[in-house]
């Protein structure tokens, strides 16, 4: 199946390295005109160099409500339109027991992986996909699924990402929201899990290797290209089979 975007304009959070970067590259390979956006400047140019098709950068938290109002403008005022948000961006700046968690870290990450998706989601919604209908995916995780030790208020967040998924596809129709949950991949963001769990989860796994980056891209594009055009409020679990890794033991 070939995948076009020929004409569409993206715009990825989390975009300048790991799972955001592989998602902006096949996204614009695929034909689309992409806006990427993570916190550093220097690397969003560093990756938008490594991108080619028509591409343009935007430097922001995507916590910071005002600048997702800013940088979809700036989008739309670049590229003429949005018509794919992805939203990748996510933090995790707390590991251990759920009850251990201090305020200002649970709330730190509750406002980059929860409250920014709804509230860039908004600012999509009203310059552009109010009119003209598009699609928004959610990048979660498999631990919005299910319980996993030092994990805890991480996957809550992801957990609560994956209704917002459901809950938007069903206001917004015709703009389909669908979510992706990767399991564990090989990125800088994953390096502590990678580094102490990776090779034994990857012998676990039927697949017998971890996810990489652009394992996820490849799922991101079909589910927001039209060859996906009659799903919305899913969210998509990529493991390499860890959900039944039992069975296969």
């Amino acid at each position: 199946m070939d995948i076009s975007l020929d004409g569409k304009v993206a715009l990825v959070t989390g975009a300048s390295k790991g799972i955001g970067k592989a998602i902006a590259k096949t996204l614009a390979e695929s034909g689309a005109r992409v806006m990427l956006v993570s916190r550093k400047i220097d690397q969003l140019h560093a990756a938008a160099a490594d991108i080619q098709g028509d591409t343009a950068v935007y430097a922001a938290n995507v916590g910071d409500l005002d600048a997702a109002t800013a940088c979809v403008a700036a989008t739309v005022e670049r590229f003429g339109g949005l018509d794919i948000l992805v939203n990748n961006a996510a933090t995790n700046p707390y590991y251990g027991a759920t009850l251990g968690v201090d305020p200002g870290r649970f709330d730190k990450t509750f406002q980059v992986n929860l409250k920014g998706p709804l509230f860039w989601c908004q600012a999509a919604w009203d310059a552009a996909m109010k009119d003209h209908p598009g699609v928004i995916v959610n990048v979660a995780s498999v631990g919005g699924l299910r319980a996993e030790g030092g994990l805890g208020v991480y996957n809550l967040t992801k957990a609560a990402l994956i209704h917002l998924t459901r809950q938007l596809a069903s206001e917004l129709g015709p703009t389909r929201v669908v979510g992706v949950a990767p399991g564990l991949v090989q990125t800088d963001f994953a390096a502590f899990l990678v580094d102490n769990f990776g090779d034994r989860l990857a012998a676990q796994l039927p697949l017998k290797r971890l996810g990489e980056p652009q394992d996820i891209a490849n799922l991101v594009a079909f589910l927001a290209s039209p060859a996906a055009s009659w799903i919305t409020g899913e969210t998509y679990v990529i493991d390499g089979g860890a959900g039944v890794r039992s069975a296969s033991a």
